[in-house]
């Protein structure tokens, strides 16, 4: 088994679908943002107020980097793939584009305030964040997946799928 990863917009469902499909693949889930978090000790909205946003790009290109190297499903940060270096470190991997729309996006975000980047106008703010790393995405995945309107089994079934027929073909 080598590295499944998950790239996508916030609120395209990487955390929860990447535990699923670890417990169906039987390998190990890590969240970038999460480990960050466990490492830093802090919260990654406390790291973009104290430290900035270059300084938590810093953390996150080091940890994603160490992190996709290892077995198992690595959900990354919604930035990430706007590195050279990560994008570089996905080619060979297994990278699932998980898709969500704006609407969809919005209604899951709700009011989380942990998510640093999405304070004030929560839907102009995704709608631009989609807009902008769509391209990114797009390069990086190898696969995409459409996540609006259907249940984390249903994604984890269609991933399960394109990863059988890669293994096929």
């Amino acid at each position: 088994m080598t590295t499944v990863a998950l790239i996508g917009a916030p609120a395209s469902g990487k955390t929860t679908v990447g535990g699923l499909l670890a417990r169906r693949l039987k390998v190990d889930f890590v969240d970038v943002d999460a480990e960050i978090e466990r490492r830093q000790g802090r919260r990654i909205r406390e790291i973009f107020v104290a430290d900035g946003e270059p300084a938590f790009r810093a953390l996150e290109h080091d940890i994603t980097l160490e992190l996709l190297n290892g077995p198992g499903v690595v959900s990354l940060g919604g930035g990430a793939p706007m590195n050279p270096d990560i994008v570089e470190a996905l080619a060979g991997l297994d990278t699932f584009w998980l898709q969500v729309d704006l609407a969809n996006a919005v209604g899951r975000v709700g009011a989380d305030s942990s998510r640093p980047l999405l304070h004030g106008e929560v839907e102009a703010t995704l709608a631009a964040l989609i807009e902008k790393r769509t391209p990114f995405y797009r390069a990086a995945a190898r696969h995409t997946v459409a996540t609006s309107g259907r249940t984390p089994g249903e994604v984890v079934t269609e991933i399960l799928g394109l990863l059988a027929w890669g293994q096929r073909a």
